[in-house]
């Protein structure tokens, strides 16, 4: 990388490149004296790297901004281009909707103005056309007041860009800035606050934002008055340009060219409830609130960062998190090392974990988040690591109250990071939960930690991991292998069954095809034991010789699928399929998972025949003791939606691919038509048309840019066929999924007129539970609390939970097919409130 570039990149940082200085002003010289010559050779190059340095680096910006404040001294032309294009690519960002880009722009544009390069006039007009466009937005008469999440957005943006400039707004502009505020509380006024009870990481609100009656927008708004009282001083945000301000304000103002905010799509001419619904899932889709805060630790930890400090802090983390996700240990680097003078390690903690928790979904898989918590465990030894273990006792404390899908993350986060720890945990502290009842969340937490720590490993290296609380190797999966029924043991003679197997396995040896297979099953076992025990044999047998590993599982499913379609054409017969399936593997829950989730790959298991095993009396007792169901049910509906993005995408490429064999075929006939009209001599006659050699090739490339493009209609056909009938096969699949809920759930729900609420439900179990009074191991110390909720009432609890996580996840494919699910099954008289409280809550829709 050139130097030039790399000054650019490592500016605030300690480093080779600015030598043993890490003071501000020494950086911002140094790199100003080599940019300025840079910009005379290859100004072309310099100004859309530095442009890109400011928006993903944006906890520089005002290093950056000071940088070109001075370079407006020196070239008011190239700082002129700067701000244009700073100016355009906020208008492309606001045009496409890039959220990230709108922020970051606008709170460069606020730094800009500290360093005197913005017209401070300008940037107040860019502000009110926000403004303007958020309360038009929210007005029921000229607006859509379903995209208010787009127009919470924009005043967002305007608030949050006010730390980097406020002051200097305030001093310059008094007047407009104080109109500004006034506008945004006037918005505040118009605007209905945001409900997201179905966002909550707890069921009783606990560990969250304690202003329980105010929203996000609302809590930023009383932080940035409260700064704006305190005279604009911060300390999470350098000042820079002070250290220059006598040369500063020498340069000239530019100003900056009006915007024009996105318009939302109309409202609904017809009033249509669930068109509204869908309009405001949809806005809050592309418009999601970046951060809900999740408050693990007490307020002692953190007692010298002040609010707006604590909401700059969260910025910067989430900033670096987004624009260095391709890089993790230059992430942790950056995070660890955030240009703040206080220590917030806590702070960063519970930002990480908001992060990995996030309802509806985190903008990252789970999977990053565990690597950068990895690498800032390393990069602060003595302090990190204490503080993530102190994050997950508190979780674990309150983990009967965590949403289902954010306790699934937690686990699945938790294994995976003690797997890069050697799995070192003081498991004692938490061994008192075996002597809680089987259902009781702690207990179920561990349980499946345990079991997720030897997917990642081996048994025996789990179980020694353990021996601190050597009694929790009872939550340990078992260690036997699988279930084969038909095994010959030594002495016996063989039964007929077991022949069978031995028959089928030596045919597999052999390599005999399926067609083969087939017709000796059909003429030799089915007729003979019918199609239980025919089940049976063929699915132990072939499994059994799949067993040796996954390779060996999808070889057979491949090579005899074929004999599983052939017995099993329908979903009843699927679902005992299935049951054959976890029958064989009911010591290997990992395996139950893969087996069915490839079988369901080759189409030789149904989406609805899962899902009606999920629902089948093998499974419902397991509800709330075991992730396996759920987790099975989860995989079905991901790939059944996978599928249909799949194609989506293919229909969109195909869709580009005809118009440009259109614009091919469509060259080739004027060409060919061109030529033909021309008149050349053959033998010395004038004959119409060109040689004859040429009028071939041109027939020749009419002919085959004509096939291309009719091959290209006939696939996009085809393929839209597919996705209709995948679509209408989704619709019939949602119909099943919520009956099946819903039927489980009105046997075991108590009367409506007692359980109104969950908070009900809860209280239920606990007058139920007499006995729950807080007890203390008199061994080591450890809180020993029996279950407070019974497991009848625990089962509802974890039931409704999962249809919360399931509804709220797939919000996106339920929405076009809401009326219907509405007539059709949430309408009934018999329908429990708990029942239509857990979808109304995941998709954020009061439900008639």
């Amino acid at each position: 990388m050139s130097n030039w570039k790399t000054l650019l990149l490592r500016i605030g940082e300690k480093g080779p490149e600015y030598g043993t200085s890490s003071d501000y002003k020494d950086h911002i010289e140094t790199c100003f004296g080599v940019i300025r010559r840079e910009i005379e050779r290859s100004g072309d190059q310099v100004l859309p790297f530095l442009l890109q340095c400011a928006e993903q680096l944006p906890h520089k910006i005002p290093l950056y901004g000071t940088l070109i404040g001075l370079l407006n001294l020196e070239n008011e032309d190239f700082v002129r281009k700067l701000v244009e294009s700073v100016h355009a690519d906020f208008q492309v960002a606001l045009d496409s909707g890039n959220c990230n880009s709108i922020r970051i722009l606008l709170r460069f544009m606020t730094s800009l103005l500290c360093s005197k390069v913005i017209q401070p006039a300008s940037l107040i007009v860019v502000f009110e056309t926000l403004l303007s466009s958020a309360a038009t937005t929210v007005d029921e008469e000229k607006g859509n007041p379903s995209w208010q999440p787009q127009a919470d957005f924009y005043v967002i943006c305007i608030l949050s860009s006010l730390p980097w400039g406020g002051s200097e707004l305030a001093e310059q502009v008094p007047d407009e800035i104080e109109r500004v505020l006034v506008g945004i509380q006037a918005y505040l006024s118009i605007r209905k606050n945001s409900s997201t009870s179905g966002l909550n990481f707890f069921d009783n609100g606990e560990f969250e934002s304690s202003l329980a009656e105010k929203d996000f927008v609302e809590d930023l708004l009383d932080r940035i008055q409260s700064l704006a009282s305190n005279g604009w001083k911060l300390d999470s945000v350098p000042r820079p340009h002070l250290s220059f301000e006598a040369q500063l304000v020498a340069g000239k103002f530019h100003e900056l060219r009006p915007i024009k905010c996105m318009e939302q799509p109309s409202p609904p001419s017809d009033h249509s409830r669930a068109y509204s619904g869908k309009q405001k899932h949809d806005a809050s889709t592309r418009y999601p609130q970046r951060i809900r805060r999740l408050n693990i630790f007490p307020a002692n930890k953190m007692e010298d960062v002040q609010p707006i400090d604590r909401f700059v802090v969260e910025e910067y983390l989430l900033d670096v998190l987004f624009y260095l996700n391709g890089c993790r240990k230059e992430c942790a680097s950056y995070m660890a090392n955030l240009p703040v003078p206080f220590r917030y390690e806590y702070l960063m903690a519970e930002t990480l974990f908001s992060q990995i928790l996030l309802l509806p979904q985190p903008p990252f898989k789970t999977l990053y988040y565990t690597l950068v918590i990895m690498d800032l465990c390393k990069a602060l030894p003595g302090a990190f690591p204490a503080v993530v273990a102190g994050a997950v006792r508190a979780l674990f404390e309150k983990i009967s109250d965590l949403d289902m899908e954010s306790r699934t993350r937690l686990i699945l986060w938790f294994s995976h990071h003690l797997s890069n720890f050697q799995f070192i945990w003081p498991w004692e502290e938490w061994a008192y939960v075996l002597d809680l009842p089987k259902w009781a969340p702690k207990r179920v937490f561990v349980q499946e930690i345990l079991q997720r720590e030897v997917r990642l490993s081996y048994w025996d290296k789990i179980k020694q991991s353990i021996e601190n609380a050597s009694a929790l190797e009872e939550l340990l999966p078992p260690k036997a292998g699988p279930n084969f029924m038909y095994s010959l043991e030594e002495g016996k003679e063989k039964t007929e069954e077991q022949q069978l197997s031995a028959e089928l396995s030596r045919k597999v040896k052999e390599k005999q095809t399926a067609r083969d297979m087939i017709v000796w099953i059909e003429e030799t076992i089915y007729p003979v034991h019918g199609f239980e025990v025919t089940l049976t044999i063929v699915v132990q047998t072939l499994l059994d010789i799949g067993s040796k590993s996954f390779t060996h599982l999808v070889t057979v499913l491949e090579r005899y699928g074929q004999v599983f379609s052939k017995l099993c054409p329908d979903n009843d017969k699927q679902v005992m399929l299935l049951s054959q399936v976890s029958t064989y593997w009911k010591n290997n829950v990992q395996m139950t998972a893969v087996a069915i989730d490839r079988m369901m790959g080759y189409r030789l298991v149904s989406n609805q025949a899962i899902v009606r095993w999920v629902f089948s009396p093998e499974n419902i007792d397991q509800f709330h003791v075991s992730d396996q169901p759920w987790e099975i049910l989860g995989n079905a509906l991901n790939k059944t939606y996978n599928r249909i993005s799949d194609l989506r995408k293919d229909i969109s490429n195909i869709t580009k691919n005809v118009l440009v064999a259109e614009k091919a075929s469509a060259t080739a006939r004027v060409e060919l038509e061109a030529a033909e009209s021309k008149l050349s001599l053959v033998e010395g006659e004038p004959v119409l048309g060109e040689n004859p050699a040429k009028m071939k090739r041109l027939k020749s490339t009419v002919e085959k840019t004509g096939e291309a493009e009719l091959s290209l209609r006939e696939s996009l056909e085809a393929k839209e066929a597919l996705l209709n009938r995948a679509l209408s096969e989704t619709e019939v699949l949602l119909l099943l999924l919520f009956q099946s809920f819903l039927g489980v759930l009105k046997e075991r729900l108590p009367d409506p007129t007692k359980v109104r609420s969950v908070q009900d439900l809860k209280s239920i179990g606990a007058e139920d539970d007499k006995s729950s009074a807080m007890d203390v191991d008199g061994e080591n110390g450890n809180p020993k609390k029996s279950c407070e909720v019974g497991e009848r009432e625990q089962w509802c609890l974890s039931t409704l939970g999962y249809l919360t996580a399931f509804t709220r996840q797939y919000a996106s494919e339920i929405w076009p097919h809401v009326e219907k699910l509405e007539s059709e099954v949430f309408s009934g008289e018999d329908v429990h409130p708990l029942f239509l409280q857990a979808i109304s809550s995941a998709l954020q829709f009061p439900l008639q």
